[in-house]
């Protein structure tokens, strides 16, 4: 996991709020007034954008721990 997570990751990133707002179909305005990400948008950013959840909100989403078992 980045040192950097939810909305200072969001905003570390030239254009990303810009883009998330136009995939949410949403205002760059209303992105830019989160201080957190909302859940319901962390799958769509995710597979989107290629952002784990767990980075977007850490305090909602644990990581998955390997086990250290191949399957």
């Amino acid at each position: 996991m980045s040192e950097i997570t939810g909305m200072a990751l969001i905003r570390s990133r030239r254009g990303l709020s810009a883009k998330i707002a136009a995939k949410l179909g949403i205002t760059r305005g209303a992105v830019a007034q989160w201080n957190v990400v909302p859940p319901q948008y962390c799958p769509i950013i995710e597979a989107t954008f290629g952002i784990p959840r767990e980075e977007l909100r850490p305090d909602i989403f644990l990581k998955a721990e390997s086990t250290g078992v191949a399957a």
